[in-house]
């Protein structure tokens, strides 16, 4: 057997047509189309169609698809009763998120990938896509004592997400820049959460079990789970005069500088890049101290670490972002995981043609076995 680098790097596992990443180039692309581009030009729907469908809708394709997935956004009746009881047990909203989604899936029964036709799998994957910001809006609400706001089907994505969540008619621009968040976090190459996913389906497992896995993943701030600490982290620093002897004090302290580095990209992150321009639009004294901060980390790392250069991540801007829009902190991982179910779920319905399990191996570093039992006192 062949060994593989420590933690997969650079291993080549798999073979997909979803996307890439091409860290050297500051570079990722849903099927073939620049993320970043398709931020810019499209909106979540239409990006959930090419990546769950293969293509980009024209006019006709968008309202076709429209009609199919916006009403799989209605919870049924016992999961919305739920949502109170989980939110009360479950304070941590991402984690309500996962239970209620894997509650859903039990609840409609959805089956073994190995049993199930492609047409049944790509429904089970639009439901859990369409589902989950309602579940994430229906656990806020009910942490707060409120009740639920129904999905709208005249409205897209990121404007139904903000209308479940304040029972108030959206704002265009905070919907726009909502959307193009979503669009830019759904997928993101062959990551921890990806490859869970995968690894759970290549075992025949139900759609919401290899969603709910991912979720789980998605959970570890080595991962995903980042976005409202770099607000902690501006909140810290406090002022821009304060902000290259706060950085210079945690770099020597051996601490992370939130939203700051990457596993892949050794040049900006596009995704970055992009939220910073979609923060500048919103404007706000926020956005300007971000971009100063930013600015100070960048130079401050430069002189301490020169060989080690270090960008700003998707997360950094992210924050801002959702802010911005009128999201809460505690908001920001869930938010960021309805999304990614879409990229998931195509994932899920790509690992699916594959019949074979994903099974490696491991290196055995124990005791020579095998040792005598010793007998029971």
């Amino acid at each position: 057997m062949e060994t593989a680098p420590r933690g997969l790097k650079g291993l080549v596992v798999a073979e997909t047509a979803l996307g890439d990443v091409r860290g050297e180039e500051g570079f990722y692309h849903y099927r073939e189309y620049a993320a970043t581009e398709l931020a810019e030009q499209r909106t979540f729907e239409d990006v959930t169609q090419l990546m769950i469908d293969g293509a980009l809708p024209d006019a006709d394709g968008r309202e076709r698809f429209a009609a199919e997935y916006r009403p799989l956004r209605h919870l049924p009746d016992v999961v919305t009763r739920l949502a109170p009881a989980v939110a009360s047990a479950c304070p941590d909203p991402y984690t309500a998120l996962r239970t209620l989604v894997s509650h859903l899936a039990g609840v409609e029964a959805m089956p073994p990938i190995v049993d199930a036709d492609a047409a049944t799998l790509r429904a089970n994957v639009l439901r859990l896509s369409a589902a989950a910001p309602t579940i994430v809006a229906a656990v806020h609400r009910a942490s707060l004592g409120l009740e639920p706001v129904a999905p709208r089907d005249d409205l897209g994505d990121a404007s139904n997400y903000l209308w479940m969540l304040g029972g108030e008619e959206p704002d265009p621009e905070r919907a726009r820049a909502l959307d193009q968040y979503l669009v830019i976090a759904l997928d993101h190459g062959f990551n921890a959460s990806t490859f869970t996913a995968r690894v759970v389906a290549s075992t025949g497992a139900d759609v919401g079990s290899a969603i709910v896995a991912a979720l789980g993943a998605l959970s570890g701030p080595r991962h995903g789970g980042a976005p409202s600490r770099v607000l902690d982290m501006l909140d810290d620093i406090g002022t821009p005069d304060r902000a290259e002897a706060w950085i210079t004090d945690a770099v020597a302290r051996g601490e992370r500088i939130m939203g700051f580095g990457h596993a892949v990209y050794r040049t900006a992150d596009p995704r970055s890049k992009m939220l910073r321009g979609v923060a500048e639009r919103l404007g706000g004294p926020i956005v300007d101290f971000a971009v100063e901060v930013e600015a100070t980390v960048e130079r401050v790392l430069a002189d301490l670490k020169p060989d080690h250069p270090l960008y700003a991540n998707v997360e950094f801007y992210a924050g801002v972002v959702m802010h911005l829009c009128g999201l809460p902190r505690e908001l920001f991982t869930p938010t960021f995981g309805t999304s990614r179910i879409v990229g998931w779920g195509a994932q899920v319905l790509e690992q699916a043609q594959d019949s074979a399990i994903i099974r490696p191996s491991a290196r055995y570093v124990g005791p020579p076995p095998p040792a005598p039992v010793p007998v029971a006192p």
